[in-house]
């Protein structure tokens, strides 16, 4: 029989950011962000741990009862935050997920899809997409800031772009999400922790520096990235004004 996986979260969270700075702290409808983030991952993982490198985060995060620990202000990028955070308080967990900080409407269907990426035995990385509804039309799919994914017939993905890929040579562009079922990228990650472990200490590669996607690093680098699938529709919030639009649904009752 095989092993129960058992699976972390953590959600690195920074209070520097050039759009929004003390994003984490920033409060949507009575509760600080980082709040709603981490109880919403709790609905779907045991063992969710923030990880910051602010003293003003890790006090807020003690205050609600959360588990948090204090990591490096050097890091680059999320997933070297989580490699610190998990040596650091990993209780041999098999799989670390990397939970977005300024997603909080992220929903614990997303995550339970995240974690079945790794009935298959060989995924070493997941992430999730959804798929384009092709009513939004080509300008909303060429948006630079919203990632492509291919992927092939294993649901494995085969590249990452900011362009639109692939391209729908027999059609005009207005018509390619008619054609082709378009997939875009949703930013959450898991690892296995021993792969975690070695992606972290890759040097950058010529097509994440290209396109500005760590992920490319590690498919260039050979790392299989399993990809699962979600429907719902999450709220990234990266400016002020983001979190005003996000208030102002829920008060609409638009959402929870």
């Amino acid at each position: 029989m095989n092993k129960k996986l058992e699976f972390i979260g953590i959600i690195p969270a920074r209070y520097a950011s050039t759009r929004f700075p003390g994003k984490p702290l920033a409060m949507l409808s009575g509760q600080m962000m980082i709040e709603r983030v981490w109880r919403q991952a709790k609905k779907a993982i045991d063992r969710v741990w923030v990880a910051t490198d602010d003293s003003r985060i890790y006090d807020a995060v003690k205050a609600f009862g959360g588990d948090v620990v204090m990591t490096s202000s050097e890091h680059r990028s999320g997933t070297d935050r989580c490699q610190e955070a998990f040596e650091k308080i990993g209780g041999g967990e098999d799989v670390i997920i990397n939970i977005q900080g300024d997603e909080p409407f992220i929903q614990p269907s997303q995550l339970q899809a995240i974690k079945a990426c790794f009935d298959d035995a060989d995924a070493q990385i997941a992430t999730l997409v959804r798929r384009f509804d092709a009513s939004r039309g080509y300008d909303a799919l060429a948006d630079a800031n919203t990632p492509k994914v291919v992927v092939d017939n294993h649901m494995n993905a085969l590249y990452f772009s900011r362009s639109v890929i692939p391209f729908v040579r027999s059609a005009e562009k207005e018509l390619w999400a008619e054609r082709h079922q378009y997939f875009t990228h949703v930013g959450m990650y898991a690892y296995r922790s021993e792969v975690l472990a070695q992606i972290t200490q890759l040097p950058q590669s010529s097509l994440e520096l290209a396109e500005s996607l760590e992920q490319l690093r590690w498919l260039q680098n050979g790392y299989r990235i399993k990809v699962g699938v979600t429907d719902c529709e999450t709220i990234g919030i990266d400016t002020p004004a983001d979190l005003a639009k996000a208030v102002e649904l829920i008060e609409h009752g638009c959402i929870e």
